[in-house]
């Protein structure tokens, strides 16, 4: 007798889900996501710096709190509204092209680059601009006014609009596509290895917290393969004055004028650690998904559903 093929179902989307994204990305953000993002912009803003190099800058300009710059208000806005975005369109696009016909690893990705896409243009635009205007902003001497992040945000969008505060969206739409396809494909494909290994092979078989992490670490520290992107990205957004830096720069003008200054390695400056903060981020959204959807499901009375 033939098998009966199993029914391809959807998720359903309620509020624990909503709930769920923007608790783990604040938790990821406020914790280690901050201070490596901050350290991966000021490598890739400061291409002549190494990794110690940074790490110092970062320190004389505020100490500790220096490694925390942008997360309020603009990385706690992302945070809060970039996950409920992802688990939601990622979720619903997996979904589509699973009908469609594609394998868990196919639909992963396109879940992923949906989601990340989505991302970019409905919160991260303005959010990810105006971080890294305060992290490579020039300080004040000592005595002098500090400019606050709403001042900094009014005055560009004075001057330049919408288009100001969402300087490089279409880079950060590229970096969230890659980003996200890459995280969720390879941590999808990791964890059909996993199956394989150790034999729980029945989609009814779960998988433990540990190998969920270790898929989600392994996806998320490999997706770090797009980082000339996020180096144009940064490029694009940043306040550091840079004479030779041409005007109204585009993703492709960018690009010409970081390789003309830098070569390859100046598209690769901050990798290391773009590496931690992509395991760092994917072990939060992927591995520790299970855990917090128990959670938010006691406290809201719903089943929330996520990407794993």
């Amino acid at each position: 007798m033939s098998q009966q093929p199993v029914e391809l179902k959807k998720k359903p989307i309620s509020f624990s889900n909503i709930l769920l994204g923007a608790g783990l990305n604040l938790c990821e953000v406020t914790t280690l996501g901050q201070p490596l993002e901050v350290i991966k912009t000021t490598m890739a803003a400061n291409r002549q710096f190494s990794f110690l190099q940074a790490i110092r800058h970062i320190w004389a300009r505020g100490g500790v709190f220096g490694f925390y710059q942008g997360l309020i208000p603009w990385a706690w806005i992302e945070a809060s509204t970039k996950g409920a975005v992802l688990l939601f369109v990622s979720a619903e696009a997996e979904y589509h092209f699973k009908k469609l016909g594609l394998n868990n690893f196919g639909a992963g990705i396109m879940g992923g680059i949906s989601g990340g896409v989505a991302q970019a243009y409905l919160t991260m635009g303005f959010c990810t601009c105006m971080k890294t205007v305060e992290i490579t902003k020039k300080k004040s001497a000592v005595g002098g006014v500090q400019q606050s992040s709403l001042a900094a945000f009014k005055e560009i969008y004075k001057k330049e609009g919408i288009r100001g505060i969402n300087k490089g969206v279409n880079a950060v739409a590229i970096r969230q596509m890659t980003n996200w396809g890459s995280r969720f494909g390879l941590s999808r494909l990791v964890e059909e290895g996993i199956r394989k290994v150790t034999g729980k092979t029945s989609p009814e078989d779960k998988l433990t917290a540990w190998e969920k992490i270790f898929a989600s670490a392994i996806g998320g520290g490999l997706s770090a393969w797009n980082q000339p992107i996020e180096v144009i990205r940064v490029e694009m957004q940043s306040k550091t004055e840079d004479p030779n830096r041409p005007k109204k720069l585009t993703v492709g003008k960018a690009f010409k004028y970081i390789y003309s200054t830098n070569g390859i390695k100046g598209l690769y400056r901050g990798v290391t650690p773009r590496v931690g903060l992509g395991i760092w981020q994917t072990v939060f959204m992927v591995g520790f998904g299970d855990m917090a959807r128990e959670f938010v499901g006691r406290l809201t009375g719903e089943t929330p559903t996520a990407k794993h």
